[in-house]
């Protein structure tokens, strides 16, 4: 649940700015200050997995990430304490557009058909989707 301090830093990019994609490493820093909300550099590395990488890395994928504009700081005299200035949701619909864009012509049925033939999809998973179309279907226009 969000807390009152973090959901006023939070902006919609979408209306102010393009999302820039995330390198795998950032994604993961971006996870973990998307779940804890707020955090200086060394409370961000006790939510990575061993083996930690150093200090030093940690701190400068965050600077990027500032420089790219997904997080913000507060400084608290020489330490800074970051939180995220993206919502999960925003960067989660960026990233989707993006795989249904560059891999499924930006078709859903698609990309369906892919999770399909791959087996990445059981009974239970077909179906909730069919409950979810169905919803869909049955909403007043």
């Amino acid at each position: 649940m969000r807390n009152m301090w973090y959901a006023k830093h939070i902006t919609n990019y979408k209306t102010e700015m393009e999302i820039k994609d995330l390198t795998k490493a950032e994604e993961q820093l971006m996870q973990i200050l998307w779940q804890i909300e707020k955090g200086f550099v060394k409370e961000v590395m006790d939510h990575l997995p061993e083996p930690k990488p150093a200090y030093n890395t940690v701190s400068t994928i965050i600077r990027i990430l500032e420089s790219k504009g997904f997080i913000g700081h507060e400084a608290f005299g020489k330490a800074h304490q970051y939180f995220p200035l993206i919502s999960r949701e925003d960067y989660k619909r960026h990233a989707t557009e993006k795989l249904l864009g560059n891999y499924f012509e930006n078709s859903v049925e698609s990309m369906f058909s892919f999770f399909v033939k791959e087996e990445k999809l059981d009974l239970s998973d077909v179906d909730e989707i069919l409950k979810m179309i169905s919803k869909i279907k049955n909403r007043p226009r």
